[in-house]
Formats: C-alpha cells, structure tokens, sequence
C-alpha cells in the first residue's frame, strides 16, 4: 500500500494524534494535527473560509498526514488522500482517551499535537460519537474516497500491529 497521501479521522480520544505522530516519524511524512490550525492560542476558532484555505494548501503537497475529523472540511482531505485511517475505537476507550490524556498532559495546549480541553461539549460529542458522527464520517469516506484503502483500527494492539507493518513494509 503506498502512502503519500493520509486522512487520519475519528473521535476524540481515538488516538488520531498519535498514530499521525507515528506514521510520520515511519514515513517521513509531515504530519498536521487540525486541532493546531482550527484554534489559537485562547481557543479562537479560525473562520471557515481560511480553514478550508490552509487545508487546500496542506493537500496540495505531494506527501501529508493530517489528523483531525472536522466534519465541515472533510470533503477537502479525503478527496486529495491516497488513503483514509478511522480510528475506529468503541466510545469507553475514546472517553478513557480523553480523560487519560487530561491527566497525562493537563489541561490546554503542547507540542506535538496535544490539545486539551476536556468540558461538557467535548465529553457529549466523544459520548455521542459512534451513533452520531461515525455514520456521517463513513458516508462521507464512500462518497469523496470511494476505491482507496479504508484502514479502520479499533483498538491500541490492532493499531500497535498495523504500525509495525507499514514500518516493516518500508
């Protein structure tokens, strides 16, 4: 499976982050975690139209990981990627996700694609995920990325072992 071009979506605290970490370092791919371009310093969202702007600039490189799921900007990604990677964990792990990385790294924003704040909003929409978004996300992925590899890794051993085989087949 060639990799140039890489959609990474799914809830939060799915992981997303650190598997774009990881393909990168293996790829020698760059790697742009959305959270970083959609919010500033004080957590000001950046306006849709120069949102949609920097993501056309990202995918029109020849070689991109990208992570974020954004919904209203999906179409951009998944229609420029080669290939789509779901994080596609059940809703306790996602939720375990976000509440361990708050204990891990505290509250706010670090290097290395680590955004969190952990609030009511946040919690209901990884809460809600699985019935709410993930069908919105997978017809999306059928319609903008029909043919092209769909990965879909549904816990840490299974995204463990899939790391290690792209890296293998390098």
């Amino acid at each position: 499976m060639h990799m140039n071009r890489v959609a990474i979506v799914g809830s939060g605290g799915s992981g997303k982050s650190h598997v774009a970490r990881e393909l990168g370092r293996i790829l020698g791919a760059p790697v742009t975690h959305l959270d970083a371009v959609y919010y500033d310093d004080e957590w000001n969202p950046t306006p849709q139209d120069k949102f949609e702007a920097v993501q056309r600039q990202l995918v029109s490189e020849p070689r991109w990981i990208i992570d974020g799921n954004y919904n209203s900007t999906l179409e951009i990604r998944l229609q420029a990627c080669d290939t789509v990677v779901m994080m596609d964990v059940p809703t306790r792990m996602a939720l375990w996700g976000i509440l361990s990385r708050q204990v891990r790294h505290g509250g706010g924003q670090h290097t290395a694609g680590v955004y969190n704040r952990v609030n009511r909003d946040v919690i209901t929409y990884v809460a809600t995920y699985r019935r709410r978004m993930r069908p919105r996300v997978l017809s999306k992925i059928d319609q903008h990325a029909a043919g092209k590899p769909l990965v879909l890794l549904t816990d840490r051993a299974q995204t463990h072992r899939w790391l290690e085989k792209v890296a293998a087949g390098r």
